[in-house]
């Protein structure tokens, strides 16, 4: 969320930065709103300041004249909390600004390749993808899913669902143990306001899948990512300098509507309501941003390393980037079926964006600040399953397992 005075006195600058997110800012309507919402409270202080002055008088005229300006004061307070809402609604629908370093672009075809690591491999018969691949014994079962929950839903089964947990607990201890994230364990359910802090609410609601509870007018929601509850961990608090930086992980199932997805990847794991990721988040003082992001980055690629998987490191132009991002990475990996590179994460910069919507500052020498917040994938489980089974499949349909992920596999060498 940006600053009121900041906006007002950089106009022309944030309509130019908001162009580059693809956003045509209307600048008359913020002017307009805006001055009438500052009219409302110059008028409401002025009546204050005469009321007040009335007050010290004991003369029995002025009791009425101090009632009259009392109502003209309760009229104008509401006439301010409707023009107040109008001003709130026009910046929580503003995106975050691009970082100067980030290329400009209205989408992905403006993405910047930063390298590739690894090689695909040459196979020697006819790859299967990971749909083909689960047919055998049903053990990736979109047929039972269907039944159970509609389409975009998977029953994984036996050595298959082994594998999925495999990964989550062989990342989870990957970011505790080498890179001393925090591990988090968090609730799946969060209210509006956690969600409206780090930007899922107003401007993605349809993406949401909102929980109905009897007697309640309190909205809650399933998480579409742990970065949610793991940024808002911080909500409404002051934390001291020397308590920074914090790192947390969470291995979450999250919940997506897909809305503006209809017709993109139908068919398999690709795409679903429902799937586990491993997620990342960092709070830093704001300068830190830039290293953390680096450091983010790094720890995601780790987990691609170490199972000997190929990919590719993307930087976001600005009009590919998410809502609440300043600058992004892109991690895609290499799926043999597709014969191209799909993204398995996102590690995102928000600068003080998602602090301003949460209230989440630190103490800084001269005064209290706003926390800078950091969020990736460590990665994306199903998208990570998609990728170990093509690259590591062999011509009698077994999948080999990487090295170091049989001790999580009850030392298996192929499934």
């Amino acid at each position: 969320m940006h600053n009121l005075k900041d906006l007002r006195q950089n106009l022309e600058i944030f309509r130019k930065k908001f162009k580059d997110r693809n956003l045509n800012f209307n600048t008359e309507e913020f002017i307009k709103a805006d001055k009438i919402n500052r009219e409302l409270i110059n008028k409401k202080e002025l009546l204050e300041q005469e009321k007040k002055q009335l007050s010290k008088s004991k003369e029995k005229s002025n009791f009425e004249k101090s009632k009259k300006i009392s109502e003209e004061i309760n009229k104008i307070l509401l006439e301010q909390k409707k023009s107040q809402k109008k001003i709130d609604k026009i910046l929580s629908n503003l995106p975050n600004i691009a970082n100067e370093d980030v290329p400009i672009g209205k989408d992905e075809k403006e993405n910047k390749l930063i390298k590739k690591v690894g090689k695909a491999k040459n196979f020697n018969f006819k790859i299967k993808s990971h749909i083909d691949i689960g047919l055998k014994n049903k053990n990736i079962d979109f047929d039972t899913s269907i039944k159970l929950s509609g389409s975009r839903f998977v029953v994984l089964r036996d050595k298959f669902a082994l594998l999925e947990r495999a990964l989550i607990n062989f990342m989870l201890d990957t970011h505790v143990n080498e890179f001393q994230y925090t591990e988090i364990s968090p609730p799946l359910i969060v209210n509006e306001e956690v969600m409206f802090g780090t930007g899922q609410l107003p401007k993605f609601e349809e993406d949401q899948f909102e929980i109905k509870f009897d007697n309640s007018e309190d909205r809650k929601f399933l998480i579409p990512t742990a970065e949610v509850v793991l940024t808002n961990l911080v909500r409404k608090s002051i934390l001291k300098a020397d308590e920074l930086p914090q790192r947390f992980v969470a291995a979450t199932p999250c919940f997506r509507k897909e809305a503006g997805s209809y017709g993109k990847d139908t068919k398999g794991m690709m795409r679903q309501h429902q799937f586990y990721k491993v997620e990342l988040v960092s709070i830093v003082e704001p300068k830190n941003c830039k290293l953390e992001l680096e450091r983010m980055l790094n720890c995601a690629e780790e987990i691609l390393k170490k199972l000997e998987i190929p990919y590719q490191v993307v930087l976001l132009s600005s009009g590919d980037m998410g809502f609440s991002a300043e600058k992004t990475f892109d991690i895609e990996v290499w799926i043999p079926s597709e014969n191209k590179y799909r993204e398995i994460s996102s590690c995102s910069s928000c600068g003080t964006f998602q602090a301003r919507r949460m209230g989440a500052k630190y103490k800084s020498p001269n005064s209290n600040d706003y926390l800078g917040t950091l969020n990736g994938s460590g990665l994306a489980v199903g998208r990570l399953i998609i990728a170990l089974l093509e690259n590591n499949q062999n011509e009698d349909g077994s999948i080999t397992i990487p090295t170091i992920l049989k001790k999580y596999m009850n030392n298996l060498d192929k499934i």
